[in-house]
């Protein structure tokens, strides 16, 4: 007998490692597949971290660090937010976990009650929900779509605030859809949550530096909701850290104690190793790492013009992260090689048993009608993928 609990029980499994999962099966079995499901740079950790790392090691940074991170590291993070982002945090104000999942698991812990709810502007990343249903909230979706570049309106925002909602949860840069919002989004945007002081929000800007076309804006940057705001971030995107698991939040005073009493009973603080080697990456500044953003860049322009040309793909170019995320309604409601495709998630499994080519169906990140690649893989990948699905497609 089963003695799963109800929290348990409303979650489900990420669709991103579920289909990575079986990309790892079929290859295990011989098959050739090509895999563009993890957000996952696919560079090596920058040499500057490793030594900084070994360093560490030998420094013998092997005890508990405090509980919202090394007193340095958190200095390292205000430095950076005040030259990247010109956003003024004291060390008292910021939480270092183990990754940035963590860090918004830990704002949502402090501040969402049953019944609470919290705003997503869909498409969202696929764990935002189950996020949501973890902490006993109630997830609002706010629907946009190609034509809009995948963002909310400031009218949108308001017309889905009620008296429950206690959170607004965005990725800007977006994952899935490779969107930003720009600074005049931004200040309408803000200027609406103002108006609600008991609205939170959690602005996860962990692919801030994988930008292509124009500046990064931070909403914490705008007075007037500089204290309802939580900052996102981390060092998994830019600077190829993944498995290194350190994120931040930074925060008002307030909500950073939420946070350290929050984690100071779950994990306490994070890898030591990590934060030491962290600090050091963080000072080294974004264009000590700008080599793998202008590769991601090529990628993006290489998988855009070969995506185009796929029949019943709409595509727009995304400016950021590296993600793209087509519209392919075109194909829903259509039964293909006998397989019956009623949303973009059987489209995802349709191309990885006919194509070879893993993705992730749009479902679990809000959108039934997109489906999201991964472009952090090699341009060699990339353009035989591409290949696959037209050929694929073009035989239906």
């Amino acid at each position: 007998m089963q003695k799963y609990s109800d929290r348990l029980n409303r979650l489900s499994y990420s669709q991103t490692f579920v289909m990575s999962n079986k990309v790892r099966e079929m290859r295990a079995e011989g098959i050739d597949v090509i895999g563009l499901t993890l957000g996952e740079p696919d560079f090596d950790v920058p040499d500057n971290i490793k030594q900084a790392a070994f360093d560490a090691i030998n420094e013998n940074y092997s005890h508990y660090s405090p509980v919202p991170g090394f007193l340095e590291l958190r200095q390292a993070i205000a430095r950076k937010l005040k030259r990247d982002n010109n956003l003024d945090y004291k060390p008292t104000q910021i939480v270092v976990s183990n990754g940035a999942k963590q860090s918004i698991l830990n704002i949502m812990a402090a501040v969402v009650n049953d019944g609470d709810e919290v705003i997503l502007p869909t498409p969202y990343w696929v764990s935002y929900d189950e996020m949501v249903k973890m902490m006993g909230g109630k997830s609002i979706f706010v629907q946009t779509s190609i034509e809009s570049e995948f963002k909310i309106t400031a009218q949108q925002l308001e017309e889905a605030i009620t008296p429950k909602t206690k959170v607004l949860l965005f990725s800007s840069p977006c994952n899935p859809s490779g969107s930003f919002y720009t600074y005049e989004e931004l200040k309408a945007i803000a200027e609406v949550v103002a108006k609600h002081p008991q609205i939170t929000i959690i602005s996860d800007e962990i692919y801030e530096y994988i930008n292509y076309e124009g500046e990064h804006v931070s909403i914490a940057s705008f007075p007037e909701v500089y204290e309802q705001t939580a900052v996102i971030n981390g060092m998994s995107k830019a600077f190829a850290m993944t498995g290194w698991r350190i994120g931040y939040c930074a925060a008002p005073e307030w909500l950073a104690k939420g946070c350290d009493k929050v984690q100071g009973q779950m994990t306490s603080g994070a890898n030591t190793v990590a934060q030491r080697a962290s600090i050091v990456a963080l000072d080294a500044g974004k264009e000590h790492y700008q080599y793998m953003v202008d590769s991601f860049k090529k990628r993006r322009d290489l998988i855009y013009d070969l995506m185009k040309d796929i029949p019943g793909f709409k595509v727009n170019k995304p400016k950021s992260a590296f993600y793209i995320f087509p519209d392919i309604s075109f194909y829903i409601g259509k039964t293909l090689k006998g397989k019956e495709i009623k949303n973009s998630d059987d489209f995802a499994m349709f191309l990885l048993e006919e194509a070879k080519v893993a993705s992730v169906g749009g479902v679990s990140f809000g959108d039934v009608n997109c489906i999201r690649f991964s472009y952090a893989s090699s341009e060699k990948d990339i353009t035989e993928a591409m290949r696959r699905i037209k050929e694929c497609l073009a035989s239906c």
